[in-house]
């Protein structure tokens, strides 16, 4: 009798995933039909991620502003949302001035680190384990002078240019609608679970609630946890490159507080441009950097992760770093950042349907003792 059970579900399962892999490969086939339902998601991808990202960063702060002060939950929004507006204001009137005018004077003295390169492989060249091969004719080929790139950057800019105006009005509808959508998530975001609950049948509501319960916290945890870590590490590396009188210190410090947003990987790359700008002239200042990016990251490691985050994840580090392979292969940068919270929600949802399989078989086992 179980051995039929089991083959009957075997069966079941097996025309079920036949029928969803024929209807996607149908989709695919009709275009006129899927292509604007395609468009339609693509269009609010962005403005719904970015707002997103945003509820779960302010919601905290909302909660604990309307829980304190006893207000009414739409002011405590609308002074938050003020919060931002000024943070925003901030950002445009001082920061981005300072991280433009260093990005210029880097580009101004691009050629003098360029020249340092060459130098540098010249200097290579003469050892006399490679007397046999001609790295001066081999930088010739790479053609690497800086009128050389301005070149192929302007043809690059030119061949992209309705890619680029493409862009600026995607990012003018999206600053237009992100403040709208991110309003009413904060508004009415606590809505969505009883209105999703009402879709599944009765005796699975409970598990339901658990389910979104747990995704949200794991969302929650993790952009939360990494807009602290990316600020503290982004400050830390900043001081730090001060300390030692690094050249463009403010700018490598926000590269270094960006690029961590990627696990493991970022702090290397963070380091990188740091350690190219001053290991041809100051190869001490580049060693001297490298320690500051150690002692950033050890604070960050053992203080700042896992308080803010601690062990809401659980990955571990071979996944983390298989995860970002594949999804930046399949999505690009994109998917750098977003491989790993989606992975996160994914394994959350299998491990939480395991326990409930679970916990059947269990309560069955017990009904039929």
């Amino acid at each position: 009798m179980f051995e039929k059970l089991k083959a009957s579900k075997l069966m079941y399962w097996s025309v079920e995933l036949l029928v969803l892999a024929t209807l996607i490969f149908v989709s695919t086939k009709i275009d006129f039909v899927f292509k604007p339902v395609g468009t339609f998601f693509s269009t609010l991808f962005g403005p719904v991620l970015i707002a997103g990202f945003l509820y779960y960063l302010l919601n905290p702060i909302v909660n604990l502003l309307t829980r304190v002060t006893k207000m009414k939950r739409i002011y405590g929004i609308i002074i938050v949302l003020l919060l931002l507006l000024g943070t925003l204001v901030w950002v445009v009137l001082a920061v981005i001035p300072s991280l433009v005018t260093q990005l210029a004077s880097l580009a101004e003295n691009t050629p003098q680190f360029i020249k340092g390169l060459q130098d540098w492989l010249t200097e290579i060249a003469k050892n006399p384990a490679l007397q046999n091969i001609d790295i001066e004719a081999q930088i010739n080929k790479l053609d690497i002078s800086y009128g050389s790139l301005i070149q192929k950057f302007l043809s690059g800019l030119s061949s992209s240019l309705g890619s680029i105006v493409g862009g600026v009005a995607t990012t003018a509808v999206t600053v237009i609608t992100v403040p709208f959508i991110l309003f009413y998530m904060l508004k009415d975001g606590y809505r969505l679970v009883p209105n999703i609950q009402r879709f599944f049948p009765k005796n699975s509501r409970d598990e339901i609630v658990e389910l979104l319960g747990e995704m949200n916290h794991t969302l929650s945890s993790y952009i939360s946890g990494q807009a602290i870590e990316c600020v503290f590490v982004a400050t830390c590396t900043f001081i730090g490159y001060q300390i030692i009188d690094v050249q463009y210190a403010f700018l490598f410090g926000v590269v270094a507080g960006v690029t961590n947003l990627i696990p493991y990987l970022g702090p290397y790359l963070g380091l990188l441009p740091a350690v190219l700008v001053t290991v041809f002239n100051e190869p001490i200042k580049a060693l001297l950097c490298c320690v500051v990016v150690l002692v950033v990251q050890q604070l960050d490691g053992n203080i700042i992760y896992p308080n803010v985050i601690g062990k809401s994840l659980k990955i571990h580090p071979l996944t983390i770093i298989l995860v970002l392979l594949v999804a930046g292969n399949i999505a690009g940068l994109l998917g750098i950042f977003l491989g790993v919270p989606f992975y996160a929600i994914c394994r959350t949802i299998v491990i939480f349907v395991v326990r409930m399989v679970r916990n059947d078989r269990t309560k069955k086992l017990e009904t039929i003792k």
